[in-house]
């Protein structure tokens, strides 16, 4: 698939998943940065200033958890 389909869809190459789930530094840092978006959506909290106004931010430590998260099952994927 060329790099333009992989964008196109949204998908992750099955080559970057097999290399992932095998340990490749590399390809789970792609796997990270595909979902960056979504775990920081995940992590994002509503938190409110002095003067009670709501602001959204990203809860770092949430978002660290959710990466060790993913990184944890891209390790334990057996890919056949």
């Amino acid at each position: 698939m060329s790099k333009q389909g992989y964008r196109a869809s949204g998908l992750l190459p099955y080559s970057v998943i097999a290399t992932a789930s095998h340990g490749d530094v590399d390809a789970i840092n792609a796997v990270l940065k595909h979902y960056e978006g979504y775990i920081a959506v995940l992590s994002t909290r509503q938190l409110y200033d002095e003067s009670g106004c709501p602001h959204a931010c990203v809860d770092d430590g949430l978002r660290r958890r959710l990466e060790t998260k993913l990184i944890t099952k891209i390790l334990t994927f057996r890919v056949a």
